[in-house]
């Protein structure tokens, strides 16, 4: 009989955020899988769970998830953790997912932090629609998903990083329009956790202002009406031909 793989988030900042079920399932597994033992073994060490680490990352995760797979299937129990936050949200974890469906393997999410969701809620945009885009490109790709995403009719969820923000800001005015509203989120559930709302043009100058710090949350308000939509796209026509003369 299979064994069953369990994706387990971990606090994106505060320990407090680890849920009961998580240590009882990391406490009961055969072994966990992580991106970095030396982040997880502090992790592990707090809440007393004494299972081996093993490292799943970007460069190893083809060969580890066909490893994992063998390990299920001879009737272990595994779970996944990343450094911070659920597994297979802008961290590694998909292909064992993609795996484990294609294998018929049996797999448990257990809810639990992600940092996203605090973001969405607090930001004041609409929420009842809305698109996780996680990361941007860094390089090739960038303006055309930013293009794509501008003709999106839903709030818009980004991830960034802060030696990207302003770039991304920038641009977000620039495929957005300049009257978009923006909530910029950082440092999620920790000691210095900030939200910052306005249009485009106030969260530029807020980032210019300071060194912000820690993981960023971009929540970008694209559901409109269909009388708004003719004004955004005025507001964006005008940008662009602002910069081009």
């Amino acid at each position: 009989m299979s064994g069953t793989l369990y994706f387990v988030p971990t606090p994106v900042g505060n320990l407090d955020d680890m849920t009961f079920r998580a240590v009882k399932v990391l406490k009961d597994v055969d072994y966990i899988l992580c991106e970095d033992t030396r982040t997880s073994g502090v992790l592990l060490k707090h809440f007393e769970i004494a299972k081996p680490l093993k490292s799943y990352h970007l460069h190893n995760e083809h060969q580890m998830t066909k490893k994992v797979m063998e390990d299920l299937k001879s009737g272990q129990n595994i779970a996944i953790i990343t450094d911070a936050g659920t597994p297979g949200i802008s961290d590694p974890g998909y292909l064992l997912a993609k795996a484990g469906s294609d294998e018929d393997i049996e797999m448990i999410c257990l809810p639990g932090a992600t940092a996203f969701v605090p973001a969405l809620v607090v930001s004041g945009l609409p929420n009842n629609e809305f698109i996780f885009a996680g990361f941007l490109p860094q390089k090739k790709g960038r303006q055309t998903k930013l293009k794509q995403l501008a003709e999106e009719k839903k709030t818009i969820v980004l991830y960034e990083s802060p030696h990207k923000i302003n770039t991304t800001l920038e641009q977000i005015k620039e495929f957005f329009g300049e009257e978009t509203k923006v909530s910029l989120s950082r440092e999620i559930s920790k000691k210095f956790e900030e939200t910052k709302r306005g249009n485009i043009n106030d969260l530029i100058e807020f980032s210019k202002s300071k060194t912000l710090k820690g993981e960023i949350v971009l929540i970008i308000n694209n559901a409109v009406s269909e009388e708004q939509d003719q004004e955004k796209t005025l507001s964006k026509n005008k940008y662009k031909n602002l910069n081009n003369n």
